[in-house]
């Protein structure tokens, strides 16, 4: 069995990244993209509920997009217009265990882990 979470940290702020929403998508050998799950992110910066678990864990490659520019422009931060990082799309691949993929961002980059 397997899990896959996530959590948005806003390195403007120094903080959570509250109401952003995140995409999960299955990605087909073939090019193709199912979408799994969307979900915002809470207070913590965190879903409420992991993006896969149990029976929903299946082997193979994902694609997490987060919906940074709206939190950013929500936020009052300063942004670009359009902005730089709007959406960002990472891909991963997932075999057995437990996943925790963070996004830490800020309008003009970002970076991400494996985390625990």
């Amino acid at each position: 069995m397997g899990r896959l979470s996530t959590h948005v940290l806003d390195t403007v702020s120094g903080g959570p990244a509250a109401d952003v929403a995140v995409e999960l998508y299955r990605l087909a050998a073939d090019g193709g993209r199912t979408l799994v799950t969307t979900r915002r992110t809470n207070a913590d910066g965190r879903t409420d509920a992991p993006l896969l678990a149990g029976d929903d864990f299946i082997p193979g490659t994902y694609e997490l997009v987060f919906h940074i520019g709206a939190h950013f422009r929500a936020t009052g931060a300063p942004v670009a217009d359009p902005p730089f990082l709007d959406v960002v799309p990472l891909r991963v691949t997932l075999i057995e265990g437990h996943y925790h993929v963070p996004l830490l961002c800020a309008p003009w980059s970002y970076s991400t882990y494996r985390g625990s």
